[in-house]
């Protein structure tokens, strides 16, 4: 899994095709990112960059006021962060330019949804590998990239379906994740039936960062709802 801190940085879409903007948008939200901010052509793009602050940023090449390149080198002059560019144009020169101006990537449309997330994650990751916090719980930390709890100078290896749990129930840290939610984390599009292997890796997650499993105080269950994880700071 992507390292859920990454998930929580700014994204900024910049495309003069509102469905296009949508359907990324989507695709972002469904993979877990939610802080995203659209614009349509480059003067609204400069604005929102002012009062938003994006970390990332996904520019169209063909823009109503100009080009993503001119976009690129007036955000690049004041903001640095990583750029992709997602556009109808696909010819070498065009590649070859948004490359020399610093671009992270280049992709073509129509492009395949995976391959777009594949790459934004694979650029996330690199920009910003330095930044690896542990998530701090009430008695134990969460490493995600490392996929282990530290209890205790101790480190406790996460399997998958932890992690995944974990991952859902941190990226709404404080927040009530719902029973469904949780299964379709770990199990996939079709969650239905695992509410008691939910369960039952909901106590090994607890013996794992729990001081006192029977007596939680970092995943609380909200009787008849779901979980909720309590982050320290959050």
């Amino acid at each position: 899994m992507n390292s859920d801190y990454l998930k929580q940085k700014r994204i900024l879409l910049v495309d003069d095709e509102p469905e296009l903007l949508d359907m990324v948008a989507s695709i972002l939200n469904e993979d877990g990112f939610q802080n995203i901010k659209t614009a349509k052509t480059i003067a609204e793009a400069v604005a929102v960059s002012k009062e938003y602050a994006p970390e990332f940023a996904i520019l169209d090449v063909m823009l109503p006021d100009g080009s993503g390149f001119d976009l690129m080198k007036q955000l690049k002059s004041t903001f640095d962060y990583p750029v992709l560019f997602l556009t109808a144009r696909g010819e070498d020169d065009d590649k070859f330019r948004g490359f020399s101006l610093g671009a992270d990537d280049y992709m073509v449309k129509p492009f395949l949804p995976k391959e777009l997330l594949f790459r934004i994650n694979a650029i996330l990751r690199r920009s910003y590998k330095d930044e690896n916090p542990l998530v701090k719980l009430p008695g134990s930390e969460i490493d995600f990239d490392r996929a282990e709890v530290i209890k205790n100078g101790k480190h406790i290896p996460l399997t998958a379906k932890e992690h995944s749990i974990l991952a859902a129930l941190y990226r709404n840290a404080g927040r009530i994740v719902t029973i469904d939610a949780l299964c379709e984390a770990a199990w996939g599009d079709n969650p239905f039936g695992y509410e008691n292997s939910l369960m039952a890796h909901i106590r090994r997650i607890r013996e794992k960062i729990e001081t006192d499993p029977s007596s939680p105080v970092a995943l609380i269950t909200i009787k008849g709802l779901g979980y909720k994880l309590i982050v320290e700071g959050k």
